[in-house]
C-alpha cells in the first residue's frame, strides 16, 4: 500500500495565521483510502475543530464530492471508492523529535495502526523522529 502524507500544518501557519509554527503542534488526523493508496491527513487543532472538517478540506482540495450528514457530524464522500478509515489526534514535538498518534474519531472511529509506524518513519519530515502510537 502506498501511503501519502497530506499535511495542513504548513498551510495554516504560513497562509492563515502568518505566525511561525510553535515547537509543539497538536491537532487531529484522518486516514482516507482509495484503492491501494492511504492518505494520512494532518490538520492543526486551530484549523480543524472536528475530523469531518479535515475530510471536507481534503475533498475540496482533491475535487471530490461529498456532504455532511444530517447531524453535521460526518462529512461523507459521494464516491464509494474513497473510504474514511478512521482518525485520531496527534502531537508533534519538533524539539524532542517525537510524533504521537492517539485517541480516535467520534465520527469515523479508531485509526488503523497496521504499518503506520513504518509509513510515518518513511516521510522525510519524520524520518528522524520517535514515533509513538497509542
Amino acid at each position: 500500500m502506498v501511503v501519502t502524507l497530506i499535511d495542513y500544518i504548513p498551510f495554516y501557519y504560513t497562509s492563515l495565521s502568518k505566525e511561525p509554527a510553535p515547537p509543539i503542534i497538536t491537532g487531529k488526523f484522518v486516514q482516507i483510502r482509495n484503492g491501494d493508496t492511504l492518505y494520512l491527513v494532518f490538520s492543526p487543532g486551530e484549523l480543524s475543530k472536528y475530523h469531518a472538517n479535515i475530510v471536507e478540506r481534503f475533498c475540496t482540495d482533491k475535487g471530490l464530492n461529498g456532504s455532511y450528514d444530517s447531524e453535521r457530524k460526518r462529512y461523507v464522500l459521494n464516491d464509494h471508492d474513497w473510504i474514511v478509515a478512521g482518525g485520531g489526534k496527534f502531537a508533534i514535538d519538533r524539539k524532542q523529535k517525537t510524533i504521537k498518534l492517539y485517541d480516535d474519531s467520534m465520527a469515523y472511529g479508531k485509526f488503523d495502526t497496521k504499518g503506520l509506524k513504518n509509513a510515518i518513519g518513511s516521510f522525510r519530515e519524520f524520518s528522524d523522529f520517535t514515533i509513538l502510537i497509542e
